[in-house]
């Protein structure tokens, strides 16, 4: 695998009483490559994204990040560092308008955060505004979040991540919610603008075609475990994961 190493989990191991949520995870994420991370229910695909975002700490192993051991980093400091997060569920402000939830994500940012400043006049309104192109959302700026549709919704919680300056993004079903006709529509607009902020993604998925259109990468989680990990031509074809992860979710 080529590019540089962004994030590498060594010898990652988490328990929650009697069940085994990582065991020994070994993983590089590299400069670039979009990472999918597939698996059945349960098998520890958002555990991970929660360590490698500082939710959780493990119990053993260590999390690197740019050369550098986070592992006992919480959120927002990875966030300065250059780590971001996009849930399954948006994280918004819906009684604010779309602009108002940008312009908050970038005032915590850079911590201009005052209270007899209006957000309109900090100085990264034009950014956020750019932001919102990227995501195809200029038009719904000064609308409020409580009457967009989840699919843009979820465009609008990736232009807050971006606002961020992350190199890297971790997404946890980054469709979920979104209407079937509307899915690639909305995956291919959050591609173009991670690609535009040179911004490399890992995500969990259940949807094979959006893992086949987006992924670099696919890695197979199953009980805590990666079983799998390569192209998605080579590992979306294996018999394996065709019998216990494909065919289930299909």
């Amino acid at each position: 695998m080529t590019g540089r190493v962004l994030m590498e989990a060594k010898g990652v191991d988490i328990r929650f009483g009697g069940v085994v949520a990582a065991h020994e995870i070994n993983i590089q994420i590299h400069e670039g490559h979009n990472l999918a991370i597939i698996g059945p229910n349960g098998a520890g695909k958002t555990t991970f994204l929660n360590i490698c975002t500082g939710y959780l700490k493990p119990h053993s192993g260590q999390i690197f990040f740019d050369g550098a051991d986070v592992t006992k980093l919480q959120p927002r400091h990875l966030v300065r560092k250059g780590v971001a997060r996009a849930f399954q569920i948006p994280q918004l402000f819906t009684e604010h308008t779309v602009l108002e939830n940008l312009l908050i994500a970038a005032a915590a940012q850079s911590r201009r955060w005052a209270p007899f400043v209006p957000m309109q006049r900090i100085p990264e309104r034009d950014m956020m505004v750019e932001l919102l192109g990227m995501v195809k959302c200029s038009h719904i700026a000064d609308r409020p979040v409580s009457e967009l549709p989840e699919g843009q919704r979820k465009l609008i919680d990736i232009a807050i991540a971006l606002a961020l300056k992350p190199k890297l993004l971790f997404m946890d079903e980054p469709t979920s919610g979104v209407a079937s006709s509307e899915k690639f529509e909305v995956l291919d607009i959050i591609a173009n603008a991670l690609t535009e902020a040179k911004v490399t993604a890992v995500f969990v998925e259940h949807d094979i075609g959006i893992v086949e259109r987006f992924a670099d990468e696919v890695a197979v989680w199953n009980r805590g475990e990666v079983t799998f990990h390569g192209t998605p031509g080579d590992i979306l074809s294996h018999p394996d994961v065709i019998r216990d992860v494909i065919g289930e979710e299909v």
